[in-house]
């Protein structure tokens, strides 16, 4: 079935990955960004942290969605 699938559908599960690893890094742990840059662009609020939970948790749902249908195609087509 691997074979069906084309680099749309492997780039898409590639990008749900990369996204649901975002969501979790931030939801866990919510001031990485000011430990890894050493700036706070929200001056301490958290509201740059909540925004990109929602981003990334979004991110993670279209592209999941996406990265199925593409399987489901390469599925139809191999039967």
């Amino acid at each position: 079935m691997m074979r069906n699938v084309r680099l749309r559908g492997r780039i898409e599960t590639i990008a749900a990955c990369l996204s649901g690893l975002l969501f979790l890094l931030t939801a866990i742990w919510p001031d990485w960004i000011e430990r890894v840059f050493e700036a706070e662009p929200d001056q301490g609020s958290g509201a740059l942290e909540w925004v990109i939970v929602g981003v990334a948790l979004c991110a993670t749902i279209v592209f999941s969605l996406l990265a199925r249908a593409e399987y489901r195609r390469a599925r139809a087509l191999r039967s």
